[in-house]
């Protein structure tokens, strides 16, 4: 039995776009339609491995993609799960959510040798905990690291990246964090990670970055 499907955003001139194409393919829009999902269900029958840059200014826009973010994956298959310095302002606002802390006491990420070990054992925990469920993981030791060393940061960032697990790991940044870091650093940071996102109060901006030759410049 077919159902009915609604599609939030598809506006009439996507809709007239989208008719001309199936009238010149001699198909209908139905078949279009039914076409792209499948192909998109093909392609996600395995979770995701995402690796995803945050860039935040301040606790209000990060709260608030948190808070988004919660009610996205509310009665999913995803494991909402985060790791956090002692009395940051995401645990009380992920606690009170319920999502699984994985952070793991006494915190100690700072060390660059027993740091890096530490922060293994963190994402073990989360590991264990979500029982082969995808993650949707977000982790604010990385933050914390990267206020105190932005070399440390891009080391950790790098064994996870060579590493991924199943589901979205979103790593977030301080604006003043970044701009406070080598050019060179930063955007080796950008280029380890799939998405990057800007988060500015409620608004999210999808940041593109593409390395250039001198002569596009002059090309418009």
């Amino acid at each position: 039995m077919t159902k009915d499907i609604l599609v939030r955003g598809f506006d009439d001139s996507t809709h007239s776009d989208l008719g001309k194409k199936a009238e010149q393919m001699g198909v209908s829009i139905n078949s279009i339609v039914k076409d792209a999902v499948e192909q998109w269900l093909d392609k996600k029958t395995d979770a995701p491995h995402v690796h995803d840059l945050l860039i935040y200014s301040d606790e209000k826009s990060m709260n608030n993609f948190l808070k988004s973010l919660d009610r996205m994956t509310s009665n999913t298959e995803w494991f909402k799960s985060f790791a956090s310095p002692p009395k940051h302002h995401a645990e009380k606002v992920l606690s009170k959510l319920d999502w699984f802390n994985g952070t793991l006491k006494p915190y100690n990420p700072h060390d660059r040798t027993d740091g890096s070990k530490y922060c293994g054992r963190v994402i073990q925990n989360i590991v264990k905990e979500s029982k082969r469920q995808p993650l949707c993981c977000v982790d604010f030791v990385i933050t914390d690291v990267a206020n105190n060393s932005f070399t440390h940061a891009m080391k950790l960032e790098q064994s996870y990246d060579n590493a991924r697990l199943p589901g979205l790991m979103f790593c977030p940044y301080k604006a003043s964090d970044l701009m406070n870091s080598d050019i060179t650093d930063m955007i080796e940071l950008f280029l380890m990670h799939d998405r990057i996102f800007v988060l500015k109060n409620d608004d999210i901006y999808k940041l593109h970055l593409t390395k250039e030759s001198i002569h596009k410049i002059f090309l418009g």
